[in-house]
């Protein structure tokens, strides 16, 4: 009995030392597993963070971006000019946190929440921007649930290590038969995107996030919030430098002052609701059965002006739907919608002949770019250029004007936003240059076009073209 025992026991250990090998040999493998601690003889500051939509990805073009890698940026090149910078990438927010713990990162740049439970573990910088945690559904296949009890026995699932567990903890105390997944080595985009593909039932996304992946799938819906509103900000270890958190604080508290944060936030977030379901599900459809009649054109006029061939379609889609006979009462015609002095002036015959149209719309719209002064950053400059496509460039310098008298700042779109609707006030527009515009309809115009200009980056791959042209920023 003693022998058979044993033997249980060595099988026993066996079996568990063979699934540690395995577990250890076959995990996913992030940048952390392999990152020494902070050398703190190095100059340069380290961040965590993950890849995600609202944190830290490649753009098409291969390099780093998301509003976490732009904070972080400015922060090295405002407080330590003489550091470099470095990135930490790991598989999911769940290992943010113990990343700092163990002293491989300095700062994590990672869209976290301020939560109870956070708040031992770690200090949390000023909080720079907040959301609302909302249950995301598929309309096509559910029926929102008008409360907490009509989800339950439904499949609701949640990236392990977010604060989305700590509200269905406190929810669950009061409905007691509320169940969910925390699943593993994955992130919130990916789980809408089980909900969207019907292979969940529920999710738990930030709002911002949410909102972002309703321009993707029109099939998603908001069902309601999950806990209350929550503060984003860095964190960092709480054996770390407490000047380095002191200068985060400044950092932060200066860019809401200056508009820099409200500029980025609109860069990112700005866009996201512009668009509803139909506007989306209609763009899908053009996209399958119309666009391809069409890309061979955009990408020829991407080869000419330098300009993302993607952003060239998303335009011609917001001006006539990718329908080529289309004429506006004023008689602006064809994929681009030029008018005939703009037609005159690209050296158009045919404005319904979509082999001069689209070239002739990207190589104005290219001159509108190279109108707007070079001094103001990108991506803003080529959204003045595409509000000038839609109203002029004469009223959008109007807008400019008055967003200096106004103490807002001219080289912004975010703030152009704001005065570009002020010129249909005659309180304002009656001191301009240029008088009267409907300014509502250009911020319309570009807030669609970059949506339509995200979705395409989505679905459809970049085009390269042979030659060195300059690149038009995105996003």
């Amino acid at each position: 009995m003693i022998a058979l025992l044993q033997n249980k026991q060595w099988i026993r250990l066996f079996t568990l030392a063979l699934l540690c090998v395995c577990f250890v040999g076959c995990k996913p493998k992030s940048e952390v597993d392999h990152t020494p601690p902070i050398d703190a003889k190095k100059k340069e500051i380290v961040f965590v963070t993950h890849n995600g939509p609202t944190t830290y990805y490649l753009n098409n073009d291969n390099q780093p971006a998301g509003i976490e890698y732009d904070l972080a940026t400015q922060f090295v090149n405002d407080y330590y000019p003489d550091y470099k910078i470095r990135f930490v990438l790991v598989n999911s927010i769940s290992e943010v946190i113990p990343t700092l713990l163990k002293g491989k990162a300095h700062i994590a740049a990672a869209s976290l929440s301020i939560t109870h439970l956070r708040e031992h573990l770690v200090l949390f910088s000023t909080p720079y921007q907040e959301t609302q945690q909302q249950l995301i559904f598929n309309n096509e296949i559910n029926k929102e649930p008008g409360n907490i009890t009509d989800i339950i026995g439904k499949t609701l699932a949640v990236p392990e290590g977010t604060s989305y567990e700590e509200h269905l903890a406190v929810l669950q105390k009061k409905y007691n038969a509320l169940k969910w997944q925390s699943i593993k080595r994955t992130n919130t985009e990916s789980l809408i995107e089980e909900v969207a593909d019907g292979l969940l039932d529920y999710t738990v996304a930030d709002s911002h996030l949410a909102a972002l992946m309703q321009n993707y799938h029109p099939n998603l819906s908001i069902a309601m919030p999950i806990g209350p509103a929550e503060k984003i900000a860095w964190a960092m270890s709480k054996n770390s430098d407490r000047q380095m958190l002191a200068n985060i604080n400044k950092f932060f508290e200066k860019i809401k002052k200056d508009g820099t944060l409200r500029n980025l936030l609109d860069r990112y977030y700005g866009h996201n609701k512009r668009l509803n379901s139909s506007d989306i599900t209609t763009f899908l459809e053009r996209s399958n059965s119309l666009l391809p009649k069409y890309v061979h054109l955009f990408k020829q006029a991407q080869d000419i002006t330098g300009i993302d061939w993607r952003l060239l379609a998303a335009v011609s889609y917001r001006e006539s739907h990718w329908d080529t006979y289309n004429t506006s009462p004023t008689n602006v015609r064809g994929l681009m919608m030029l008018t005939e002095g703009t037609a005159d002036l690209m050296g158009v015959t045919d404005r319904l002949d979509p082999k001069q149209s689209i070239p002739a719309g990207a190589k104005y719209l290219l001159k509108l770019i190279d109108t707007v002064p070079e001094r103001i950053p990108e991506p803003d400059r080529t959204y003045m250029a595409l509000a000038s496509y839609n109203i002029g460039y004469a009223h959008v310098e109007d807008a400019r004007v008055l967003a200096k008298r106004l103490k807002l700042n001219p080289d912004s779109w975010a703030d152009i936003k704001k005065t570009l609707v002020l010129l249909k006030n005659p309180e304002y527009y009656t001191t301009l240059k240029y008088g009267y515009a409907s300014g509502g309809a250009p911020v319309i115009f570009v807030e669609s076009v970059r949506s339509y200009q995200r979705i395409l980056e989505k679905h459809q791959p970049s085009h390269n073209p042979e030659f060195d042209a300059f690149k038009i920023a995105r996003n």
